[in-house]
């Protein structure tokens, strides 16, 4: 690229941003796959792969990039997606293979825990709040888990909460419904009798 066309571009950049007025919000991301308002649960698992999608809002300048970390609740960093992490600034979903991932990276097992999504632009993810230009996301929180393989029973599975020797006890639940029944049933009679004076 010659200097004339990198001062060309580099110009370019520079007005689409100070063109940008300061009374312009932050541009912002919303997580819609799957919703922020609840904790979503993903079985890290063959052919079991994860989607995450979000919407922009106030973003007048598209990032160059976006990086996408899963970051748990242990302190360690995930790349999420199949580009380590790194994906189009335009892009409006990733979809993470963390079976996969965890079988390439042996040595940094995923740990069945709660995780939370970053989601910041080529600025970083401690960039300042700047009108029109992407704020860094973290609203999002998940969790992984493996399952666990089947034990037939015939290989010595045992319940380790049943104890064939003990008398069977009600739930409090049992408890509660008999007694209400039986109140319910002297208040009517009581009702009653006195009805009958």
């Amino acid at each position: 690229m010659s200097s004339t066309a990198a001062s060309s571009s580099s110009r370019s950049a520079n007005s689409t941003s100070t063109s940008i007025p300061a009374s312009v919000p932050a541009g912002l991301i919303t997580i819609t796959q799957p919703p922020q308002t609840t904790i979503a649960f993903f079985k890290v698992a063959p052919s079991q792969p994860i989607t995450f999608a979000w919407n922009f809002s106030y973003v007048l300048s598209t990032p160059a990039s976006l990086t996408v970390s899963a970051i748990c609740d242990n302190g360690n960093t995930y790349p999420v997606g199949p580009t380590n992490g790194v994906i189009p600034g335009t892009a409006t979903s990733v979809i993470w293979d963390a079976y996969g991932w965890q079988e390439k990276n042996p040595n940094s097992p995923l740990a069945q825990a709660t995780y939370t999504l970053e989601i910041f632009d080529e600025r970083g993810p401690g960039s300042a709040r700047s009108p029109g230009l992407l704020q860094p996301n973290n609203a999002l929180k998940f969790a992984l888990y493996t399952p666990q393989g089947y034990t037939p029973i015939s290989s010595g599975w045992q319940c380790t909460g049943c104890n064939s020797g003990a008398l069977p006890t009600a739930h409090p639940a049992f408890f509660c419904i008999c007694l209400t029944i039986f109140v319910m049933f002297a208040s009517g009679f009581a009702m009653l009798r006195n009805a009958a004076r």
